[in-house]
């Protein structure tokens, strides 16, 4: 009976088991490829004024044939479900079955089951759905078998063929095709309509993406919708970014969706003819990312921005990270780079940053830096480090390791004599948009980002086992950092010059390669603090007019403890657009400038972006620099928490890990912590030992104390700030 009720419970258990294994099943396909379509299909939306507006740079596709594998071994047969997106043949033991079968039997013990997929539309794609057997990223994978057959007709069962793993995006509904992704959306309805001549004006009462839907549309004529992230845009119906025109020839009402998305508050609605509508609405689209960060504080104006900022990275958070909705909608890797340090902060969201690398990186032959930007290509890099630190991931960078190789090696082809980058014909050296900011000769900050590379080539070489590739990049790394402050370190001006020419350094110093070399940790003790007061605390140096790169003259100097100066800073810059009615935050904000002045960009009156996600980068200062919270191995094994209140009476928040939520809280006199992950270090400043139940507090130096947090822990400290 004992005996008996063991089996029951270990059948309950193998069947449950096997169930929540079936739940995973996953359609699957060569790694890469649906993010390159998926971002083709993406950055291929973007229009202006109605035109068709292409990216600039090399678009690869998808391998059109492309074979699947995996060896299973069977403690009794199994009926396997197939769906396939593309014609296709299966073997099982290599044995072909014939037509192309929905499901199939698989007999018990060991065998092979494969699948080789055509499709030259979209991505060959499988999900096969058994108890136990399914498709997902262990299953392998390849766009070139190299089989061959001798004269016997005998398959040989030795092969060049390189199998990897699958790729997948856990899309895990069979009927629902990969070609057929889309975002969800839900109906929103415009807060007021204001009648405009031959129509009206609707806002939606902040910046919003989605799709218009016209109720009750009759008539015959044209229906005109003009979109504005401002009113001015909206009413500006020559000038506008963005717009659409439906002729109509409608007997009965009917209702009817725009084809493309857009980014807009504001819409005017015009038509011609005798056409009506009876209302318009939208239909939001969004990612549905978690919100799992959060920051709150005792200034309520930075809690504002807080939450904008929050706002406006959910809005440029869709299939991949791009730059801003309304234009370009593209996959900027800078944009990016900013875009997964925020992630990390805010949703945790992994998959869609190793989308977004994937599709970036494209496919081998490398022809062109990464968006044809130099800055970009390093970026790239520095994002793939970036998201091991965060996640513990070793196995994406592994197998993207080959591609870090191929771009890697096609940027180390371009050095000039010097053994430096400089502009080459097909290059683009972008920085930051800056009014007459030089990009001849060979440019400090390209540099800079160029060792930062080599060193994360040498790092990601060691989790790939790539042993001679970490000599090789190791040793680059160490002879161009030697190099850049041997050639660009000016003693009288105590910092990086902006650029050599002719092998002569200019006399201009910029901010940009300053800032870097503080965050990278280039420059000593007394150099860092020679460029904190001689370049960005110096007002006679250019200063920088974008949240692209205040992102990061902000990180500076947080890095060097001026909290109090940057939470200055956030309120005057950022709070300076809340000012002026934003609800979303800009591509380029200039104090300076006045009134439609601050809708202006690249020569046209609405051609900047209002909703930017690199104007989102408080999100990531706050988690990092003043919640404090920051991994030290990769995956939160250990971390650090180091708060600074910056001036603040208290804050309070959550920083997301891949097992969990940190939180803390800290106010002048206490701090409260708990974490759910790895081994923590609390590092405080206090004027007195500080007091913590249930765990040891040790002096590292005066003033200054550390306590050791452990994962499923309270701990609530006393101290004097």
């Amino acid at each position: 009976m004992k005996n008996l009720k063991k089996l029951i419970l270990l059948t309950i258990f193998t069947c449950s088991a096997a169930q929540l294994f079936a739940q995973k099943a996953s359609w699957i396909w060569y790694p890469g490829d649906f993010d390159i379509y998926m971002s083709n299909v993406m950055q291929n939306r973007r229009t202006e004024r109605g035109s068709f507006f292409p990216v600039f740079w090399k678009m690869d596709s998808h391998y059109v044939l492309v074979d699947f594998h995996k060896e299973f071994n069977l403690a009794q047969s199994e009926e396997v479900k197939l769906f396939v997106e593309g014609t296709y043949n299966v073997k099982i033991d290599g044995q072909a079955i014939a037509g192309f079968p929905k499901s199939i039997q698989i007999p018990t013990g060991k065998h092979k089951l494969s699948l080789k997929v055509y499709n030259q539309a979209h991505v060959p794609a499988i999900f096969v759905q058994g108890k136990t057997i399914v498709s997902d990223e262990t299953w392998l994978t390849t766009f070139e078998d190299k089989e061959w057959i001798d004269a016997s007709g005998k398959t040989s069962d030795k092969s060049g063929t390189t199998f990897v793993s699958a790729g997948s995006w856990n899309l895990t509904d069979p009927t629902q095709l990969p070609s057929q992704f889309k975002l969800p959306v839900k109906g929103i309805a415009a807060v007021s309509r204001k009648k405009n001549e031959g129509g009206e004006v609707l806002d939606f009462g902040k910046e919003t993406f989605g799709f218009i839907k016209v109720h009750g549309l009759k008539g015959k004529g044209r229906l005109s919708l003009f979109y504005g992230e401002s009113a001015e845009e909206a009413y500006s119906e020559d000038k506008c970014e963005t717009l659409d025109y439906v002729d109509i020839d409608l007997a009965v009402k009917k209702d009817s969706i725009m084809p493309l998305s857009k980014a807009f508050r504001y819409v005017n609605r015009q038509t011609t003819g005798n056409v009506t509508v009876d209302s318009i609405s939208m239909l939001y689209e969004y990612s549905p990312v978690t919100e799992r960060g959060s920051f709150k504080s005792s200034d309520e104006e930075l809690n504002k921005i807080y939450d904008v900022a929050k706002y406006t990275f959910h809005l440029n958070t869709r299939e991949f990270f791009i730059d801003g909705i309304k234009r370009d909608r593209w996959v900027w890797s800078g944009d990016a780079y900013q875009s997964y340090l925020m992630n990390y902060y805010s949703f945790f969201d992994a998959p869609t940053v190793k989308r977004t690398l994937l599709a970036q990186r494209g496919k081998d032959p490398v022809t062109a830096h990464i968006n044809t930007i130099m800055d970009y290509s390093f970026y790239w890099f520095l994002g793939i480090y970036d998201y091991y630190k965060f996640t513990g991931d070793k196995k994406f960078v592994q197998d993207i390791y080959p591609r870090m190789q191929s771009l890697m090696t096609y940027i180390d082809g371009r050095k000039n004599k010097n053994g430096l980058l400089e502009w080459m014909p097909g290059d683009w050296i972008f920085i930051d948009w800056a009014d007459k900011l030089s990009k001849d000769g060979e440019v400090s900050f390209e540099q800079l980002l160029y060792a930062r590379s080599l060193e994360t080539m040498a790092l990601c070489a060691k989790l790939a086992n790539d042993t001679e590739g970490i000599t090789k990049y190791e040793k680059q790394a160490k002879e161009l950092k030697s190099k850049i402050f041997e050639l660009y370190w000016n003693q009288n001006k105590s910092a990086l010059v902006h650029s050599r020419i002719d092998d002569k350094q200019t006399d201009n110093v910029t901010r940009y390669a300053n800032m870097f070399g503080i965050f990278f940790d280039y420059f000593t003790p007394e150099q860092k603090l020679a460029v904190k007061k001689n370049v960005l605390l110096n007002d006679q140096i250019a200063k920088i007019t974008t949240p692209y790169m205040r992102f990061y003259e902000l990180e500076a100097l947080c890095a060097m403890g001026e909290q109090p100066y940057v939470l200055k800073e956030m309120k005057n810059y950022w709070g300076g657009m809340l000012k002026l009615g934003a609800t979303s935050f800009w591509e380029e904000y200039n104090p300076d400038k006045k009134g439609t002045e601050h809708l202006a960009m690249y020569g046209r009156p609405f051609g900047k972006s209002l909703c930017h996600a690199w104007g989102a980068s408080p999100i990531y200062l706050l988690g990092k620099y003043y919640l404090g919270v920051q991994p030290t191995t990769p995956g939160y094994e250990t971390y650090m928490i180091e708060p600074n209140l910056g001036g603040l009476a208290w804050m309070e928040g959550k920083v997301p890990t891949a097992n969990g939520d940190i939180s803390v809280f800290c106010s002048k006199k206490e701090i409260k912590i708990s974490s759910p992950t790895g081994v923590g270090q609390l590092k405080i400043k206090s004027k007195t030992k500080p007091v913590v139940k249930g765990a040891k507090v040790k002096e590292v130096s005066k003033g200054i104390y550390e306590v050791m947090i452990e994962k499923g822990k309270d701990y609530h400290m006393k101290y004097s700030g």
